[in-house]
C-alpha cells in the first residue's frame, strides 16, 4: 500500500516540481515502485519529465471529474518503477467544475486508491495556490513535504501553509501529517541563506529535513532537456542532494505509522 506525499508550497518558485521529479526519480533508484501525480494545470512535472501529450490523450482531469480510471491515463517515465499520472491546462477548469460535485474534496483520493496498492509511493505535486486542486492534493495524502527556498520570505507563507494543513486535518484528513520541511535553492556562502536556513530551524524544530538542496544550475536546466537530474548530472551536488532525501523519506515513512 503506497505512501502518499503532498508535495506543497503555494509560493511558487521554491522548488516544488524539482523535488517532486528528483525525489521520485530517485525513489525509483532506490529500488521502490512510485507514482508521480501532476495535479498543477500548468502541467511542468508532465513536462518536465518530457511528456507530451497529444490533444485526445486523457490526463487527470479525466481521473478526477470523469471519474475515469487512473490505469488508463497513467504512463511510464522511461525509468523502471517510476510512472507519472499527467497534467495538462484542462485541469485549471475541475476547480470550477468540482465545486458542484459531493465530496468535492475527496476526488483526487478516490481516484489514487483505485491504484494505490500498486506503488509504494505516490507523490502529488500540487499547484501553487491553496484552491480546491491543492486541497484534494491535501486529502489525498498522508504526508505533507514543504520546499521552502532559503531566501527573505520563506517564513512568510509558511505559517499560513502549516494553518491550512490543520485546517485539512482537523475537518477533512485526520491522517495528516507534516513529514518536513526540505529547505530548496541554499548557496552556503551567502550569509541571507545561513540565517534562513536557522530560522526555520528553530521555528519548525524537528520538521526540517537534514538534506538541503543546492542552488544548482543543472537542477535547473534538466527539465528543460526532459531529464531527471540522476539522467541530466548524476554526479553533481543536486543529484547527491536528491538521493539523500530519498533515503531519509524512506527512513521517515518506514517508521511513521
Amino acid at each position: 500500500m503506497a505512501r502518499i506525499i503532498g508535495i506543497v508550497n503555494q509560493k511558487g518558485g521554491v522548488g516544488k516540481t524539482t523535488t517532486s521529479i528528483n525525489l521520485g526519480v530517485y525513489l525509483a533508484a532506490l529500488g521502490k515502485c512510485v507514482l508521480l501525480v501532476d495535479l498543477d494545470p500548468q502541467g511542468n512535472t508532465t513536462n518536465g519529465l518530457g511528456l507530451r501529450l497529444a490533444d485526445d490523450n486523457p490526463h487527470l482531469y479525466h481521473a478526477i471529474v470523469q471519474d475515469m480510471h487512473p490505469n488508463g491515463i497513467i504512463r511510464k517515465s522511461g525509468i523502471f518503477g517510476f510512472d507519472i499520472l499527467p497534467a495538462a491546462s484542462e485541469l485549471a477548469g475541475a476547480q470550477v467544475e468540482l465545486i458542484g460535485l459531493p465530496q468535492r474534496e475527496f476526488q483526487l483520493k478516490k481516484a489514487l486508491n483505485k491504484i494505490r496498492t500498486n506503488y509504494d509511493y505516490i507523490l502529488i505535486d500540487c499547484p501553487p495556490s491553496l484552491g480546491l486542486l491543492t486541497v484534494n492534493g491535501l486529502t489525498a495524502s498522508e504526508f505533507i513535504l514543504v520546499p521552502v527556498q532559503t531566501e527573505y520570505f520563506a517564513l512568510e507563507g509558511l505559517s499560513q501553509l502549516m494553518n491550512t494543513i490543520e485546517l485539512v486535518k482537523v475537518n477533512l484528513n485526520s491522517e495528516l501529517k507534516v513529514l518536513g520541511v526540505l529547505l530548496t535553492m541554499y548557496d552556503k556562502r551567502m550569509q541571507l541563506n545561513r540565517e534562513v536556513l536557522n530560522e526555520v530551524k528553530s521555528n519548525f524544530p524537528g520538521t526540517v529535513f537534514e538534506t538541503v538542496i543546492p542552488r544548482q544550475i543543472s537542477l535547473a536546466e534538466a527539465p528543460s532537456f526532459g531529464k531527471t537530474i540522476l539522467q541530466y548530472a548524476p554526479d553533481s551536488k543536486g543529484a547527491t542532494a536528491y538521493r539523500q532525501l530519498a533515503q531519509e523519506v524512506i527512513k521517515l515513512t518506514a517508521t511513521s505509522h
